[in-house]
């Protein structure tokens, strides 16, 4: 797997101030992304050792909350087989900190719920593994600047713990909500 970039102290990829990996290779090729340089495979850099480790000791500041996954596309199949080893090296290394994985599938089609090239054999565990799911391609149509942690209004913020617990979406809120 390729990387596009890294981004440290992001705070608009999720809730806190996060360390935002965009991997590299999407094929919704979704009009006016933000990210359309990241479409290709190739593109950017080797996600290697290395990279994962200046990741995980990103991580390590009790004033950052988490890892946010973007892309590109992380829940494409060659992405998947990168991710999956990576989170759980972050989970076990790094409890205390939240996950947040961005793709313009669905919940459905991740879980193949609804048929998709996102729904693989470790696509739930990678699920699994995070805190927190953006899902829905992006829709120029739908497009709103206002969102928070999102693009347009098709997309939905998941909170994946209890969402997998009852059986059922549910809908994250942030620390301000009542």
């Amino acid at each position: 797997m390729n990387y596009a970039t890294i981004k440290y102290f992001d705070i608009a990829n999720g809730e806190g101030v996060r360390t935002s990996l965009f991997v590299s290779g999407c094929r919704h090729h979704c009009p006016e992304c933000f990210n359309s340089e990241a479409w290709s495979f190739d593109y950017g850099e080797p996600f290697d050792e290395s990279v994962e480790e200046k990741i995980i000791s990103s991580l390590s500041p009790f004033y950052i909350a988490g890892l946010s996954l973007l892309g590109g596309e992380p829940m494409e199949e060659e992405n998947q087989k990168a991710l999956l080893p990576f989170l759980s090296k972050v989970r076990e290394r790094c409890p205390d900190k939240n996950i947040w994985i961005y793709s313009g599938f669905t919940f459905e089609e991740i879980l193949g719920q609804v048929k998709s090239r996102a729904f693989t054999p470790i696509s739930r565990r990678i699920l699994e593994l995070c805190d927190v799911l953006v899902d829905g391609r992006f829709i120029i149509e739908e497009k709103d600047i206002s969102l928070q942690f999102r693009g347009s209004r098709n997309q939905r913020i998941i909170d994946l713990k209890p969402t997998f617990e009852k059986g059922e979406i549910v809908l994250w809120k942030d620390s301000f909500s009542s």
